[in-house]
């Protein structure tokens, strides 16, 4: 039992330090494409975050523990919003701009809102992970766009040569599919020996503890004032933890099914990607006491798991 604690927790450390790694190589070798900051947020850096979260979806779905894959997804997207954008808008008010609270936020809603309605009967199905890769694929047909529209370099992300930044993100890849079976196999052996359900497990240690990364990411961005970064990079990680995350390793094992979650999950989900966009389209900022209620809902959530 000791050892099993003590792997998860060398998984989560793994997990985390080797994401940092995975992101910054990943996004200066963007950057030496010539590829603007947001899109930089909404692709690489959003993407590379959600390396741990793909790795351990995979993991558990092959090993048929549903209930952690869904809450793998589930859990990130409401942590994403009501936890870290919470937290970076009361360190600064986040401002948002136009374009994103009319274009990329209406997709996030439509994409989550989508998610929802395909698993309101506790199943999803290869039909309804094709929907969920076609919105991804819309998605990418916008981000192309966007790249086309907006070809520059931001010189201030590129670090380190391109040689170095392929060799840190292949080894960095390795090291979060092996933290990421760490993880997935120590959550089995503890939920079953200790009794705690799978579902609370993972909301609270793997999803918290997958989190890191974005959480990272978005403070120092709000503390830099970058906000462009700091909202992209969780309307894409989101975007890409329902699609792709959850999609993708449904479409190739086929259905799975968890009756763990209910309409009060679903609805958090919905909830926290429409205070996302509705709040930030009231005069283009999230503010401090904005923040504070996304991180109460967010607090009152949890307090939910644990009691019932």
């Amino acid at each position: 039992m000791f050892l099993n604690i003590i792997l998860l927790i060398v998984g989560l450390i793994l997990i985390v330090i080797s994401s940092n790694v995975f992101v910054d190589s990943t996004s200066n070798l963007a950057t030496s494409f010539k590829v603007p900051k947001m899109v930089i947020a909404l692709t690489i850096a959003s993407f590379s975050t959600c390396a741990p979260e793909l790795a351990i979806s995979f993991n558990s779905i092959s090993a048929n523990n549903y209930d952690l894959t869904i809450a793998n997804v589930l859990g990130s997207c409401v942590v994403n919003i009501l936890l870290i954008i919470g937290i970076a808008s009361i360190i600064k008010p986040v401002k948002v701009k136009t374009v994103t609270v009319a274009k990329e936020l209406p997709l996030l809603v439509i994409t989550t809102v989508a998610f929802c309605v395909l698993f309101a009967d506790n199943h999803l199905s290869r039909y309804d992970a094709a929907i969920l890769i076609l919105l991804f694929i819309l998605f990418g047909i916008y981000l192309y766009r966007l790249i086309k529209k907006f070809r520059k370099v931001d010189e201030e992300f590129v670090k380190t040569s391109k040689f170095k930044s392929i060799v840190l993100t292949t080894i960095s890849i390795f090291v979060i599919v092996f933290a990421s079976d760490l993880i997935v196999n120590a959550t089995l052996y503890l939920s079953e020996n200790l009794n705690i359900a799978t579902k609370l497990i993972s909301m609270i240690v793997i999803v918290i503890g997958t989190s890191l990364p974005e959480l990272m990411i978005t403070i120092t961005s709000a503390k830099k004032g970058e906000f462009d970064m700091t909202v992209g990079n969780i309307i894409g990680t989101n975007i890409f933890n329902i699609c792709i995350v959850l999609g993708l390793p449904t479409l190739i094992y086929g259905t799975i099914s968890s009756f763990a979650f209910n309409y009060i999950d679903l609805l958090t989900v919905i909830i926290s990607a429409s205070m996302f966009y509705f709040l930030s389209r009231s005069e283009r900022t999230i503010s401090r006491v904005e923040g504070l209620i996304m991180v109460s809902l967010f607090i009152c959530y949890y307090a939910y798991l644990i009691i019932f």
